[in-house]
């Protein structure tokens, strides 16, 4: 069978299910995949590998590669390398990331750039997948082009070992040049065709579909679609349904003895603190469209320590409401303090299977449910096709199917990757379906910390540390009444309502104080979003809404650093904030006021978008509208000045309008063109002089 090598660089497992398809797919192709992640170096080696190579990389923050691949990108990065380091190595890769962020896949760009700077040749072009619209829409027809791919390459290496020459002139079959994943996609329906068994499989879909098509035709006419229902011509359609994955888990549900061990939530390699909440403050109006609370921890009995500009992880659980009716939908509800058993099945088909890493031994099933599991989570197409095997309702497992489709792609937009619908949505929504706990364990990924953005300066507030955050709010998914809360910041907002000011920390009676809520914290691994360390150099500040957070702790140790040095050389400090009114949403008036009274901050340009006032021209009503109206001062800052400029906030809309403002504003005071002004702020960046803290 045909090797080649299949890596894969992941932060939360996306990356690592798509190779892991990949691996499952190359056997009915007749590949062998031999399949590492990247951080796995002593089980491959690429400058011995003869082998093609096939990576899945995805990105982190604000465009940077993987934690797990951060060792494999400083070896390659060695400039001491020859040019001709991997000149041997043939490979194509799939990037991961997400268009809201300025360096769209850049983990894959990274490593594709220097593996070509090294001598490597792509056998197959890169893809570029894209979570903001959808991975699918890029992946699965990656995936689809690269078994000709490696097909033609492998024929390309026979010829070339039974010749002894290159051939200069090459068959459209035999051609070694990259081929783009649109082209190929054509010409792997071909290859497949000499395939025995996926033909077999392809036939007895198109009679299961025949089956269904009828039977689902008479009950959707004249209806509107939904995540339950489809209308033609995709209810009428034939399906390609993904292969179904290999089952590899086997669970045991023991009867507890006696109380669950206390353990932490979360298997972490970062220390982790278990902190008391000191207090709480809302910072906004009760009329404001969002509520922003205030939190501030008491870290004097640990040894956390943080400096402005660093973020750290809150480890949450799910919400036990939700766990509860999950429970309810499985029929698990007795068995909740029952230990989960875990054991690989003996006669599993999926290559390479694993027992999950985040899932404690002998837990309870309901603490696996409330701090193991993202059961929030966006079911990938490779959980709805195994959730079709469990459905016993005909209509029920065609829909099933339809969402799992290549035919269907629009609708899993719509109905599930857009609308947000996670396990317990689904399973409301098809109530045949009984998937078994197994299934839960194979498909759901690891509950994730979240991080926030460190608030405040030790320097200020020794023993604190302090963050900000709206109270997420979104519309329920299909299955689920009210509003739905974010599963961290709706957890913390219950949390802290005993110590939210000005409520008194007291119980009724007695006049006792109530002990303090605890959380659980882990440290992020440290970033360059931080103030310069020659505090003459200007600093300027883009932070809307909770973007300014950090800046609260740049200002506060700046401060503390004047009062200790009065007659130090301290930069300018400018800070561009913006919300919706004066009235309700602006965060930290009063702070900012002093700051500015202080001469710490020495300009504070704030716009209000439901307040906006008139300039010359356009209303200022967001940040890159002042900036625009700054636009010679914040030139003179960055260019003449060598300043830094930090963006903090939301990465879908103000990251990327800031920095076409900045680019505008480069342009017109510097008297270049608009791709001259992005290559200044490109050096910037490369500089450690423009730094981002965005998310989505």
């Amino acid at each position: 069978m045909r090797r080649f090598l299949l890596l894969y660089a992941t932060q939360q497992g996306q990356a690592k299910a798509i190779a892991e398809e990949i691996c499952e797919e190359a056997v009915a192709h007749g590949f062998s995949a031999d399949l590492h992640c990247i951080s796995e170096s002593d089980k491959y080696d690429l400058k011995t590998e003869t082998a093609p190579l096939v990576v899945v990389v995805s990105t982190t923050g604000t465009g940077d590669p993987p934690d797990t691949a951060r060792k494999f990108v400083k070896a390659i990065q060695d400039r001491t390398l020859p040019a001709d380091f991997f000149g041997h190595l043939r490979y194509g890769l799939l990037g991961l990331g997400d268009s809201e962020y300025t360096y769209f896949c850049n983990g894959g760009k990274v490593i594709d750039k220097r593996l070509q700077e090294l001598g490597a040749r792509h056998f197959y072009d890169t893809g570029h997948a894209d979570d903001c619209v959808g991975l699918e829409l890029v992946v699965e027809p990656w995936i689809d082009g690269l078994w000709a791919a490696l097909t033609k390459h492998f024929k390309s290496s026979r010829n070339k070992e039974m010749s002894g020459t290159h051939i200069a002139a090459l068959k459209p079959s035999q051609r070694t040049d990259p081929v783009a994943p649109d082209l190929i996609h054509i010409e792997s329906h071909v290859e497949l065709l000499r395939l025995d068994d996926s033909g077999r499989e392809d036939s007895e879909t198109l009679e299961h579909n025949a089956v269904n098509r009828g039977r689902s035709s008479a009950l959707i006419a004249d209806a509107e679609p939904s995540l339950t229902r489809s209308v033609p011509p995709l209810s009428q359609a034939s399906l390609n349904v993904p292969t179904l994955p290999p089952t590899y888990l086997q669970v045991h549900l023991q009867e507890s003895q006696g109380p669950e061990e206390s353990r932490s939530p979360v298997a972490s390699a970062d220390p982790v603190f278990q902190v008391p909440i000191a207090k709480a403050a809302r910072l906004t109006a009760s009329d404001a469209l969002k509520t922003t609370l205030l939190v501030e921890l008491d870290i004097s009995k640990t040894d956390f320590s943080y400096q402005p500009g660093d973020a750290f992880n809150v480890i949450c659980p799910n919400s036990d409401s939700e766990v509860e009716r999950l429970l309810q939908r499985l029929q698990l509800t007795d068995h909740r303090q029952h230990h989960v058993l875990l054991k690989i099945k003996a006669d599993t088909m999926k290559k390479g299977a694993a027992l999950p890493q985040h899932v404690p031994a002998k837990c309870s099933l309901q603490f696996l449910l409330t701090w193991c599991l993202e059961i929030r989570a966006v079911p990938k197409k490779a959980f709805l096709r195994a959730l079709v095997e469990h459905a016993c309702d005909g209509v029920e497992m065609r829909r099933l199917q339809e969402l799992c489709s290549r035919q269907g792609a629009a609708d899993y937009g719509r109905f599930v990757r857009d609308a947000g619908v996670g396990l317990l949505d689904l399973l409301l929504a098809f109530p045949s379906c009984q998937p078994p706990l197994s299934l839960l364990l194979e498909h759901l990924p690891k509950l994730q910390p979240r991080p926030y953005s460190c608030a405040s300066s030790s320097l200020c507030h020794p023993g604190k540390l302090r963050f900000v955050f709206n109270v997420v709010e979104f519309l329920p998914g299909p299955t689920a009444a009210g509003v739905r809360r974010g599963v961290c910041t709706g957890w913390l907002a219950t949390l802290v309502e005993s110590v939210l000011q000005p409520s008194p920390q007291v119980t009724p009676a007695g006049g006792r104080r109530t002990p303090a809520p605890e959380i659980l914290i882990s440290p992020r691994e440290a970033n360059s979003f931080h103030l310069p360390s020659d505090p003459s150099v200007p600093v300027i500040m883009v932070g809307p809404g909770t973007g300014v957070a950090p800046f609260l702790g740049f200002l506060q140790h700046r401060e503390k650093l004047q009062e200790q040095h009065p007659e130090g050389c301290f930069g300018a400090t400018w800070l561009f904030f913006g919300c919706r009114h004066q009235d309700r949403d602006y965060l930290f008036r009063d702070e900012l006021r002093h700051f500015r009274e202080r001469g710490v901050l020495t300009h504070l340009e704030v716009s209000f978008s439901r307040d906006a006032l008139m300039g010359q021209g356009a209303p200022i009503k967001y940040v890159q509208d002042s900036l625009r109206l700054h636009g010679a001062q914040v030139a003179q800052l960055l260019l003449e000045e060598r300043g830094h400029v930090y963006v903090c906030g939301d990465a879908k809309n103000m990251a990327k309008d800031v920095n076409d403002a900045l680019a505008d504003i480069i342009s017109q005071e510097s008297g270049v063109d608009k791709l001259e002004a992005m290559k200044t702020l490109a050096t910037l960046k490369e500089e450690k002089r423009y730094l981002q803290d965005i998310w989505s």
